[in-house]
Order: C-alpha cells, then structure tokens, then sequence
C-alpha cells in the first residue's frame, strides 16, 4: 500500500489537472500574503520583528511566558528608562525581551547607551551582552513593546519545544487547503 493509497487523496485521484494547481496557487497565495502582511507590519512599525513571542519568565508578572508582544520602533523617540525593550546580542539569534533600567545619554540620541533588566530577574543583564559589552545601543534594539495579548504565543512555543507537532500542524494544513475545493 503506497503513501497515495489512503482515502484522504481520493478528492486529489478526483481533481483533473487544472484542478491540482489552482489548490497549489491557493496555497502559494495564502503563504505569500502572510509574507506580505508582515513586511507590511514590518514597515508601519519601523521594526525589523514587529510582533515576538515573550519566551521565558522573566518579564513577569508584566508579561509572562507565551504572551504575543506588538513592537515598534520610532527612531524619532529617545528610549528612557522604564520602557519595555527587545534586543538582540551578538552572536544570539533570539532576541531578548527586558525592562531598561538606566540610560546614559551624550549629545543626541545617537550617543545613548543603555542598561536593561527582567522585572523578574535579581541582576542587571550585563551577562547576558556580548563579553566586553556592559550597554545596549540603539543599534541593538529591535523594537519597544506597545501592547501584548496573553498567552496567543503559546502555539509558537509548543510548535518549538515539540517539532514533530509543529510538521504534523503544517502538514494537516497543507493538505486541507490542497484537498480543500471552493
């Protein structure tokens, strides 16, 4: 018995040529108007990341682990202490959601450097920065939280701790959409 044999790809047996790569194009449009969505996002918000998953506790009680965090990043506005920061140290792929504790400006916002810290975490961050780092720079910074949902983030961190829930979803989904005819 092959893998085509099962009866969820009789509807596909049944589709004729023309039918297949409409449900193909389908696809491909639901997958490129995400993209389109968030590069749309992406501009609005003047942020690289305008939407990140809080990935741990020690945001909290502020934000907790799995809560969906809106970003934005206005260049225009000098960040102060007190406001809520995702940044990203060198050689780290996840970005880093804190609290900025401490800020020390020069001449212009440019000039700025500052200290960040969980509102859960007994210490400042400066272990967690690159070695021979001891401030942020606006150059690190990736956006500045505007608003959060609570816990809708939860599905992304299920989908990373588990990946084969994570294949198994987005290949259920795939096949909806292909097998899906309207």
């Amino acid at each position: 018995m092959g893998l085509f044999d099962y009866a969820i790809f009789d509807e596909i047996r049944r589709m004729n040529a023309r039918q297949v790569i409409y449900q193909f194009l389908n696809f491909a449009m639901i997958v490129s108007s995400a993209l389109m969505i968030w590069k749309g996002l992406m501009v609005v918000t003047g942020s690289e990341s305008p939407i990140v998953v809080v990935l741990s506790g020690s945001m909290e009680p502020a934000f907790h682990r799995g809560d969906l965090l809106m970003l934005t990043m206005d260049r225009d506005d000098p960040i102060r202490a007190g406001d809520i920061t995702v940044f990203k140290i060198e050689g780290r792929d996840i970005p880093i959601v804190h609290r900025v504790i401490k800020v020390h400006e020069k001449s212009g916002k440019d000039d700025s450097k500052f200290l960040t810290k969980g509102d859960h975490n007994q210490v400042d961050d400066r272990g967690l920065y690159a070695p021979g780092q001891y401030w942020l720079t606006p150059k690190d910074v990736v956006g500045r939280g505007k608003g959060f949902v609570p816990y809708v983030g939860m599905v992304t961190i299920l989908m990373n701790d588990y990946p084969k829930l994570k294949y198994t979803v987005l290949g259920l989904l795939g096949l909806f959409v292909l097998v899906h005819r309207d």
